[in-house]
């Protein structure tokens, strides 16, 4: 069976961000990676998989929530979307918040995530 890759506009902002995402974790990871001088690493590091984690989710979510048939299970999707997406707001905040060079970048995914999250608005009311 031939699957047609969905181009709603909210679909192709969370591969947008799931890429941009990416490239900002494997920025920061080198930054991060090197132990302060107690020998300990730098609590931040855990925050770059977490925005990996939870924006790898996001289009998945979409389709799972247009697939549904029944409306609650469409809601049920998209509330789950909605609090992954407030996370995925909080970490970038707490990575902003990093001693690295490439903190600066992080704000340029949070822009693109309130872009989303207009984008999710409009999309939970045709659900």
């Amino acid at each position: 069976m031939y699957s047609k890759v969905p181009s709603s506009p909210i679909y192709q902002k969370a591969l947008e961000i799931f890429t941009l995402s990416r490239r900002i974790s494997d920025y920061l990871i080198e930054d991060l990676s090197e132990l302060n001088p107690h020998g300990k690493e730098n609590p931040h590091i855990y925050f770059t998989g977490d925005i990996i984690q939870q924006s790898v989710c996001l289009a998945p979510e979409i389709l799972k929530a247009e697939q549904q048939l029944e409306r609650d299970k469409k809601h049920k999707h998209a509330d789950y979307l909605n609090r992954l997406t407030n996370r995925l707001y909080r970490n970038c905040e707490r990575l902003e918040g990093s001693n690295s060079n490439g903190a600066e970048f992080v704000g340029v995914l949070r822009k693109e995530l309130r872009k989303f999250k207009k984008l999710q608005r409009n999309w939970m009311l045709t659900l």
